[in-house]
């Protein structure tokens, strides 16, 4: 039996991000596992989402907003995941990045969920917690912080 046989990831497209993918990419080689890679957005109103796109041209004007944010994230994870020689399977949801990754988790049976550091050093995270702390203290499987700043 393999030591993980499916991993879970979120990522946002950060540098921070992008080592986590890396990590549990190569993870996910090394064991065999399959990869499941979420990326989260907020939901943002019609009216701000035309205005940001009001001044681009109208060939590009519907790339803009957070869902083409999280599919770029997502695309940049699978070319990381490529690099291992690994697939991933996409997961680009609405919402909170923590509640996504915890929903996907619980969703797919994973075995393992990988998390970025960032947002855990200082005071802050007891006051405004982040994602790495709620998936810590939430997740229905192992959890590995990965060390990313």
């Amino acid at each position: 039996m393999a030591l993980f046989s499916r991993i879970v990831v979120g990522t946002d497209g950060s540098d921070s991000a992008r080592e986590a993918v890396r990590q549990a990419a190569n993870l996910a080689q090394l064991t065999g596992a399959a990869l499941d890679v979420v990326s989260a957005y907020e939901p943002v109103s019609n009216s701000r989402s035309s205005g940001e796109a009001a001044g681009a041209p109208a060939d590009v004007a519907h790339e803009f907003g957070p869902r083409e944010d999280v599919n770029f994230a997502l695309d940049g994870a699978a070319g990381i995941a490529r690099d291992f020689d690994v697939d991933i399977t996409p997961h680009p949801l609405d919402g909170d990045a923590a509640d996504a990754i915890l929903q996907v988790a619980e969703k797919t049976g994973a075995d393992l969920v990988v998390v970025g550091n960032k947002g855990m050093t200082g005071a802050k995270r007891f006051l405004l917690g982040s994602v790495p702390n709620k998936v810590s203290h939430h997740s229905p499987c192992s959890v590995i912080i990965v060390h990313t700043t």
